[in-house]
């Protein structure tokens, strides 16, 4: 369970994971008449929404110099691109192991790749709704500050967390079937308590520390910085965060490794 055996395994199973990413990806569309076009209609539908009803009927404004109708509901896409990617990945993690029995008892199968598939599944659908929020952002100001190209370097981190509780929360799964209901609610309050629909100024004093405990809102708060303003990433500020990251990561595998031995006896 060692952390370099660790990273040596997942590069050794590197194409398998690539693979089931790539099938997970291709299987969410097969069927449909768009096809692969949905990975990009999909986020494109969203902000056209976010922009109608924020934008258009309620006239929300973010407090930026210079604000736009589309502005409003671009910061929020933002967010909920940043909270989108650990809520579909945290979401699955519960079933990931119970829903595959198969791979448990008949198969000789790496489990720990699983969370990883899941991951990659919801980031290659951050990228799309990146890309398109950075285009768009570029036609409406006319242009887009290079900053937003450290934008996943603070994906980075928030990756390593969201696959650390995800492989908790497989493994726990297991053995506490309820553990599912709770992650679902879990999910829709951080959608909540994180700084989406308002900025974490507009929360009182005595209520930012909660916001600030929230491991969304330093990943929320520096893209929108590097969108909006063109701010470099708080270089001491992302050191502790991918510290944290690397513990959480490896403390949510090794749980992982330490309790998949009775995974057969259960299922």
């Amino acid at each position: 369970m060692s952390p370099i055996a660790a990273v040596k395994e997942f590069i050794k199973d590197r194409e398998l994971i690539a693979q089931l990413i790539w099938s997970e990806v291709v299987g969410r569309y097969r069927g449909s008449f768009a096809g692969f076009l949905w990975s990009f209609l999909n986020p494109l539908f969203s902000l056209a929404m976010y922009t109608f009803v924020f934008g258009v009927v309620f006239k929300a404004r973010w407090g930026l110099s210079a604000e736009n109708t589309f502005d409003f509901s671009m910061v929020l896409f933002t967010g909920l691109i940043v909270h989108g990617l650990v809520s579909e990945t945290i979401n699955r993690a519960p079933y990931l192991i119970l829903s595959n029995p198969s791979y448990v008892k008949q198969v000789v199968f790496p489990l720990e790749v699983l969370p990883v598939v899941a991951l990659g599944s919801g980031l290659f659908h951050t990228v799309i709704s990146f890309l398109l929020l950075i285009v768009i952002w570029s036609i409406a100001h006319g242009s887009i500050a290079l900053a937003v190209a450290f934008i996943p370097l603070l994906i980075l981190p928030l990756s390593l967390i969201t696959v650390g509780v995800s492989w908790f929360i497989a493994a726990a799964t297991v053995y506490f079937r309820d553990l599912g209901q709770l992650v679902t609610f879990i999910s829709s309050g951080l959608l909540f308590f994180s700084p989406i629909f308002y900025p974490v100024s507009s929360v009182p004093e005595s209520f930012q520390i909660f916001l600030e405990l929230n491991p969304l809102t330093y990943i929320i708060e520096q893209v929108r910085a590097t969108l909006i303003s063109g701010q470099l990433p708080e270089l001491k500020g992302y050191l502790l965060y991918f510290l944290v990251s690397i513990i959480v990561a490896w403390t949510g595998y090794a749980w992982f490794q330490k309790t998949r031995a009775g995974f057969a006896d259960v299922i």
